[in-house]
């Protein structure tokens, strides 16, 4: 059931995208920019379980790794993800998205394979590194290359999605970001469970098809490497993929290139994009900072809540057997409706940015925002005597934080750094959400020691900084979006023999 859900929404994904058609595209170029689209988000999306299987490994592995290792080892992953987006988001921009994605699928395989192996070694007891180490720097190496990811699906978009269309695409984003999700906590746990050397029951078709084809029964010890190794193997058929369907502009698939009206539109033709160029532009624009900030307090959001919620469920059986009883839904089915809000979250944001707002991309944060204060309040209200309020509540916050995160990493840091930098100024805004990634880890780890009550109180004025720097940046829109849409509106008004208010078109 829940295999057909993702696959329903997938489809309705689809279906909108060829809906959505505000500038009359040919049919063949739609379905070259899918064609072009959907390997490339589906490549994110695997990155994805290839990036979130350590948390799952390390449930299946128990105290073998326990939480103060697994806090170091994923920490050591975290800064570097962080760190790599100064270095590889400016390459990204010089060599282009396609490398970019082809380096991060098969860096990320080999890593996992590395893992995969680690693991293996560990568990048959021939590891004699310090298990801590020989992760650390596994699962840094791995996010190093997980960081082109991102980058290079930014990049890519910037050159095949026109701004007015760009809410869309940051809808999708947010679809692949909660597909990958999905792909990592369900499909993840399902290797671990048809990995077991003994499993208890009647097996399912796919642990019967895991048991037989890695003859599983002939071994000693769970095949937990597998987490690791499948999704390796799965990150090459995409890498394989992509160097064969994936361009990096109309040009390169035989259609002419258009102007996006992003903040390239009014760069110098003859202006060489070098280092130095890109770094300038970035580091000197408000609006920029602005948008990293918003983004900045998303991650502590979205984080703060997917990687809490069930350790803080799980917790509660040993205070409250009736709501950890309470809970068991969302505890059971946290993979899927985090995909499901997450894709209904994206598309929400999407669509008001692009068709109600003139692709302004604040509006629809400070929306989301401030639904998350609410949210936050309730939190805080019913933590511990109403399960399915809490539950739910979480839940709602990932549609909201996902419909932020999906404008600002996805859309506006590719708008307003312009699609010949749009690796560097995306990869500065999503390091800044890991940032904040990092400081929620740290902070919620801590106070929920004391009590659980400081969770939502620690998140709460998160929220309500994202609102102010939100409405900070209502009525921004780059130059050259400007310019496009009062051309569009003056355009529209000669034909219907009627004037317009030639202002800020962003104020109309």
């Amino acid at each position: 059931m829940a295999l057909f859900l993702v696959g329903l929404c997938l489809a309705a994904v689809i279906i909108l995208y060829f809906s959505n058609n505000p500038l009359g595209h040919s049919r063949k170029f739609m379905i070259r920019r899918f064609i072009n689209w959907f390997p490339l988000g589906m490549s994110y999306a695997f990155l994805y379980m290839g990036r979130y299987n350590l948390n799952v490994s390390k449930n299946a592995l128990g105290d073998m790794m326990t939480k103060e290792q697994f806090g170091i080892i994923f920490a050591a992953g975290t800064i570097t993800y962080g760190l790599s987006f100064l270095i590889n988001g400016p390459i990204v921009d010089k060599i282009g998205g396609k490398k970019g994605i082809i380096i991060a699928t098969l860096g990320s395989s080999l890593m996992n394979l590395l893992m995969g192996g680690a693991t293996y070694l560990y568990l048959m007891g021939r590891l004699k590194t310090n298990m801590v180490v020989a992760f650390s720097i596994l699962f840094a190496m791995n996010m190093f290359f997980q960081s082109y990811g991102a980058v290079s699906i930014i990049k890519v978009k910037a050159y095949w999605f026109h701004v007015r269309e760009r809410g869309v695409f940051g809808a999708i984003f947010g679809t692949l970001i909660s597909f990958g999700v999905y792909f990592a906590f369900d499909w993840g746990q399902a290797i671990v469970e048809a990995s077991k050397l003994h499993i208890e029951g009647q097996m399912t078709a796919f642990q019967r098809f895991i048991q037989h084809i890695f003859a599983i029964d002939t071994g000693v010890t769970n095949a937990t490497w597998l987490v690791f190794t499948i999704p390796a193997f799965l990150l090459i058929c995409w890498a394989l993929i992509d160097m064969v369907l994936l361009k990096d502009s109309p040009k390169e698939a035989n259609f002419g290139d258009f102007d996006t009206a992003d903040a390239s539109s009014d760069d110098d033709e003859n202006l060489k994009i070098t280092m130095k160029v890109v770094l300038k532009k970035v580091f000197s624009s408000p609006i920029m900072y602005t948008i990293a900030l918003v983004d900045f307090t998303s991650g502590v959001l979205r984080n703060g809540i997917m990687q809490w919620y069930l350790v803080f469920a799980h917790e509660m059986k040993g205070i409250d057997e009736s709501f950890y009883n309470g809970s068991q839904f969302f505890i059971k089915n946290w993979g899927l409706l985090l995909c499901l809000t997450g894709i209904l979250g994206g598309f929400m944001a999407g669509m008001l940015s692009d068709r109600v707002f003139q692709s302004r991309r604040g509006p629809p944060a400070a929306i989301n925002n401030a639904l998350m204060i609410v949210l936050l309040i309730l939190m805080s209200v019913f933590l511990t005597k109403e399960p399915n309020i809490v539950g739910g509540v979480a839940v709602l916050i990932t549609l909201a934080v996902i419909g932020v995160h999906s404008l600002m990493s996805g859309t506006a840091a590719a708008d307003f750094g312009g699609k010949k930098m749009t690796a560097t100024a995306s990869g500065i805004v999503d390091g800044c959400v890991y940032l904040g990634s990092g400081i929620q880890s740290l902070a919620i780890g801590y106070l929920s020691a004391k009590s659980w009550h400081y969770w939502p109180l620690f998140l709460l004025p998160f929220a309500f900084m994202g609102l102010y720097l939100s409405l900070r940046m209502w009525n921004e829109l780059p130059e050259a979006t400007k310019k496009y849409i009062l051309k569009k509106e003056q355009e529209a008004a000669k034909e219907q023999g009627t004037s317009i208010n030639t202002g800020d078109p962003a104020t109309n």
